[in-house]
């Protein structure tokens, strides 16, 4: 059943019996026998076939569902098990958000990698809300986001780490260089370029404005944190960013911070943990992520 499922999840991801076969290194018949053998097995049809592609039908859309979970729970045993080796080896599925995955996760692996070069990370970069889902799902050992999480009896959640959001301009911006005398009217007034719903970038800039009273009518969204500073540095409007995600554009002075007295606005990260079951490859991870919470700066 194990290999069925993983042969749909295939077909499904890839809507196509050939690139599926390629993808796992097996023979086009003998991933259409393993669909036809599942659905034989379950007693319904999954998969809505055409001439050129195949696609979920609604049974294959809950099936596709909680194949991913139970292949997670699968894997997870196998890693548990293997445990009994007492190494730290083996491969770890981590789930980042934006700021953290992209400008601090890539140090922490490469720390990771020189003591315990036998550990094999995945990496999925998403916005906070999808990590936590993925999370739940057990399609990720762990977890590490920013901003609020709902408290869930599932989720293991721990902030581990500060950071600090700080508003940017292109240096010849009229805010920049006040010194903190801003008016709010014209900070208001700016075009603001801000990240998109769900991410914990977006809820933070949200908490800013609320913080300081203010209700920007022009803004526009976009989807990643490298895009956000694109935006910036091309004249379209300024930003509320971690001072993380743009150290080298304030060095370089391509970019520079606008002051607003009164404006303190730590944010936290968080680990988030879906098992009480770990094994010695996420507890050493754990270890690491905490060590650089406490010098992340």
């Amino acid at each position: 059943m194990d290999q069925q499922l993983q042969v749909f999840i295939m077909v499904a991801e890839k809507k196509n019996f050939s690139r599926a076969a390629e993808e796992l290194h097996m023979t086009q018949p003998a991933v259409s026998q393993y669909i036809r053998t599942l659905e034989e097995n379950l007693g319904v049809r999954l998969l809505e076939r055409t001439n050129k592609y195949v696609q979920l039908n609604k049974a294959g859309g809950i099936v596709y569902h909680h194949a991913k979970e139970i292949v997670g729970l699968y894997t997870r045993m196998e890693k548990l098990l293997d445990e009994l080796t007492n190494k730290v080896r083996g491969p770890l599925t981590i789930g980042a958000s934006y700021t953290f995955g992209e400008y601090v996760l890539p140090h922490v692996l490469a720390d990771m990698k020189t003591v315990y070069p036998d550990v094999q990370p995945t990496v999925k970069i998403d916005n906070t809300e999808r990590i936590v889902e993925l999370v739940k799902a057990h399609q990720l050992d762990i977890g590490i986001i920013e901003g609020h999480v709902k408290e869930e009896k599932n989720l293991e959640i721990e902030e581990f780490a500060a950071d600090r959001m700080v508003i940017i301009a292109l240096p010849n911006n009229a805010l920049v260089g006040e010194f903190g005398d801003v008016e709010l009217k014209d900070l208001e007034e700016q075009a603001w370029i801000l990240r998109e719903e769900g991410s914990g970038t977006r809820e933070a800039g949200e908490k800013v404005f609320e913080q300081l009273g203010i209700d920007p009518k022009n803004i526009m969204t976009f989807s990643s944190t490298q895009s956000v500073k694109e935006a910036v540095k091309a004249g379209l409007g300024i930003s509320l960013l971690s001072e993380l995600t743009v150290a080298s554009e304030l060095k370089s002075g391509d970019l520079m911070i606008i002051d607003v007295n009164g404006l303190q606005f730590p944010r936290q990260f968080f680990i988030v943990l879906g098992s009480p079951f770990r094994t010695k490859v996420l507890d050493e991870f754990v270890r690491l992520l905490k060590a650089k919470g406490k010098n992340i700066y």
